[in-house]
């Protein structure tokens, strides 16, 4: 992973502050480590609105290449709402408007005539609930590389395919049954199907958004060692309601409040002596 340069530190005293008092010194937070050297996506002064209602406030923070880095925070803090700003998912909603800088590899992924299809396929998602194509499991698969131009025979598909399915560790379990439908899977299955199809296409970045939080716990388990082992090959940025899966699978935690980045650290850091006492409130329950 690439060397991270550390900002200016400030901490926040929050010990006999009500949750009222937090988020008005929300506003004197500033992060521990957001940037590094050679990042694979760099955001700088990121503001995200919904009409009139600003949703995230001036964030900058770099993702390395094959990092995992985790985003956690209350519920409507506005991470995922950020995430969605790294493949301009945002775009589907008719009153948001994105400001600020988002860079994939030195390009600017906001700039205009730039082909967002093309876009969401160097950076795939993940969501939080399994959405698999009413399609067969091939099908399912093939659809990207179809589309994208990326098999110039079938042998060339049913390669992608199979290849795409073992690294979503999913193959052992539906090859025999690779022509029916996706949707009749297990919730699990379905999600790391889900996870094959985004990969079919050869991303570089991986966007999953609470990919685990309808599953069960053994079906989880599956999806975190699986993001392990992707991480090799992908950068990868997932939202998570679950501080234990953060701290499972993340090189670095970003903690999120009100629409603000207050804190990203080294894991481990985060959850054992974080930069600020408003990430440590969260995280030990005393708010969120």
């Amino acid at each position: 992973m690439s060397e991270a340069k550390t900002a200016p530190q400030k901490t926040i005293d929050v010990s006999s502050q009500s949750k009222q008092d937090l988020q008005v010194d929300v506003k004197q937070a500033t992060v521990g480590v957001p940037f590094c050297e050679n990042p694979k996506m760099s955001m700088r002064n990121v503001n995200v609105f919904y009409g009139d209602k600003q949703a995230i406030h001036d964030v900058s923070v770099d993702i390395a290449k094959n990092e995992v880095i985790a985003m956690i925070g209350p519920s409507g803090c506005g991470k995922s709402t950020f995430l969605r700003t790294l493949n301009r998912m945002n775009d589907t909603v008719d009153t948001c408007k994105v400001s600020g800088n988002i860079q994939l590899d030195s390009d600017d992924i906001y700039q205009k005539g730039l082909d967002v299809v093309e876009l969401r396929a160097r950076v795939g998602m993940v969501f939080q609930k399994p959405n698999p194509f009413p399609k067969s499991i091939f099908e399912n698969i093939a659809y990207g590389p179809k589309i994208h131009g990326l098999a110039d025979s079938r042998v060339d598909l049913d390669e992608i395919v199979e290849e795409s399915l073992k690294k979503a560790g999913l193959w052992a379990e539906v090859k025999e049954r690779l022509h029916q439908p996706g949707t009749g899977l297990s919730g699990g299955q379905q999600q790391r199907l889900c996870i094959a199809r985004a990969i079919a296409v050869s991303p570089e970045v991986i966007l999953m958004d609470e990919p685990c939080s309808a599953l069960d716990p053994i079906a989880t388990a599956k999806i975190e060692e699986l993001i392990e082992e992707l991480s090799q090959n992908f950068t990868i940025a997932i939202v998570t309601h679950s501080m234990q899966q953060a701290a499972r699978v993340s090189n670095r935690t970003a903690y999120f409040h009100l629409g603000k980045l207050i804190e990203v650290n080294p894991t481990e850091q985060v959850f054992t002596m974080p930069e600020h006492q408003l990430t440590e409130a969260y995280i030990t329950g005393r708010f969120g």
